[in-house]
């Protein structure tokens, strides 16, 4: 029998080594290297060779990767492929618009956030017209349909199966041919031929390409759950995002009812596209117009909160934006920001000092994003500075206005992409003035919509 060869894999960028250290020297990264054997993955590639062959193909494909056909790119046909739609209208949008045959998706998020309840309404609603399968190997069947009865789910066409073992799934799986099959989840699956235990480097990374290569070769729609780590990145190897077309990822606090679904990576539609739900006693309900969710301002007017409209990946989003400037008693003052980058608003108080005339060296500085979204787009630097102002001198900007720009670090306002779009959105929600960069200004003007044009950050300090 031959000697077991072992490598050490980084569990956050994937790179080899032939022996053990503290350090990634690709990423930097501490303590994240994680032993994995060589021998079994090479034995099982040829030994599974003749089950499923290479999938470049595409579904359908058989033989050998060898006897696949060169053809011309001009010759590939660009007919577009057929998408099954979830039934829910969130879901959908992030997935780019549908489920894509021969499809591997993975879905992320922490304990409790819904990840199986999503998962399980949308195949008992797929179940009716296409042949599911839904295989748990975290929970027992009974827990399922516990589930399922308490959410009012009907489960009558949905098969379910109870299993860890990968092999014995895909055997399965191809007996019953499932349109559409989820695995719950990809880290307690465990193939027999690898040496180490589920949830390790090399178990993760073979079960996901074992299942995606199935995926590929019969056409399924294939949904992965993961789990994630305490700081909310994906547990398992860096390479599993790799492997999978879609990637995304469940969110939502705890003492909240809202969830929001978003996509890190997406190879049938547009990254950071978000879905918004809400968790009610009937399981996760999609909300169509999210920015209603956002916008739920009290009547009477406070300083320091304004209005500004983000883009999540292919449609504007109205958020409250709030500041609260206060005089600090220590030596250092603090600059929290939740909700977007603490490091960005550190640097756009420096601007509001250098061009604005507001220095704030001596004040605590607090901003929040209402409603828990994470604002990663450089659009709301003047609706932040705005706030600041308007928390710093007690005087609150009004509720019918809206504000979105870039400002850059000379105290330019910078235009924003899709910027007719987010102007449209804010007078469909009844906001009479809007303070935008001067390049983003309508050409023709909208009814009922005062739009000002800017281009430097003491213009937009004059015009509240």
């Amino acid at each position: 029998m031959a000697k077991a060869k072992t490598a050490y894999v980084c569990n956050d960028c994937g790179a080899e080594y032939s022996k053990w250290q503290g350090q990634c020297t690709a990423c930097q990264s501490w303590n994240t290297l994680t032993e994995v054997r060589l021998s079994s993955v090479a034995a099982s590639s040829t030994s599974r060779g003749a089950r499923f062959d290479g999938y470049a193909g595409g579904a359908g494909v058989s033989g050998s990767q060898t006897t696949q056909r060169v053809i011309n790119l001009g010759d590939v046909n660009l007919a577009e492929m057929p998408r099954i739609s979830s039934g829910t209208g969130e879901l959908d949008r992030v997935l780019g618009g549908g489920l894509v045959p021969g499809s591997a998706v993975l879905i992320g998020g922490h304990p409790g956030a819904g990840k199986s309840t999503l998962l399980l309404q949308t195949l008992c609603h797929l179940a009716m017209q296409y042949p599911a399968l839904y295989v748990t190997g975290e929970e027992s069947l009974q827990q399922v349909a516990m589930r399922a009865a308490r959410l009012g789910l009907k489960a009558d066409h949905l098969k379910m199966l109870s299993e860890t073992s990968v092999e014995t799934i895909c055997d399965v799986a191809m007996q019953l041919q499932p349109k559409v099959m989820v695995i719950d989840s990809i880290q307690v699956m465990h193939m027999a031929d690898v040496q180490s235990a589920p949830g390790s480097v090399s178990q993760v990374r073979e079960s996901a390409a074992y299942l995606t290569r199935f995926a590929k070769q019969t056409g399924t729609v294939l949904f992965l759950v993961g789990h994630v780590t305490k700081d909310g990145s994906l547990a398992g190897p860096k390479v599993l995002e790799h492997m999978i077309d879609c990637s995304l990822q469940l969110e939502g606090s705890s003492d909240s009812r809202f969830r929001t679904l978003r996509s890190h990576k997406n190879r049938f539609g547009a990254v950071n596209e978000l879905g918004v739900f809400a968790m009610l006693e009937t399981g996760l309900k999609e909300v169509r117009n999210p920015s209603s969710i956002f916008l739920s301002r009290g009547e009477e007017v406070s300083a320091g909160s304004v209005v500004m409209v983000v883009w999540e990946g292919t449609r504007p989003l109205l958020v409250e934006l709030q500041a609260l400037v206060d005089t600090s008693h220590v030596s250092n003052p603090r600059r929290v920001a939740v909700g977007l980058e603490q490091n960005r608003l550190a640097m756009l108080l420096a601007v509001l000092n250098r061009h604005g005339g507001l220095m704030t060296g001596d004040q605590d500085v607090f901003v929040n994003v209402v409603g828990g979204v994470k604002v990663l787009e450089t659009s709301a630097d003047l609706a932040l500075l705005l706030a600041i102002v308007s928390s710093f001198r007690d005087q609150a900007l009004s509720q019918d206005l809206i504000v979105f720009g870039e400002v850059g670090l000379s105290g330019e306002i910078r235009p924003v992409p899709n910027g007719q779009e987010r102007i449209r959105e804010a007078a469909k929600h009844g906001f009479k003035r809007a303070i935008v960069p001067k390049a983003n200004v309508p050409k023709e003007p909208i009814a009922g919509l005062q739009v000002i044009g800017v281009s430097r950050l003491s213009d937009a300090l004059d015009h509240i």
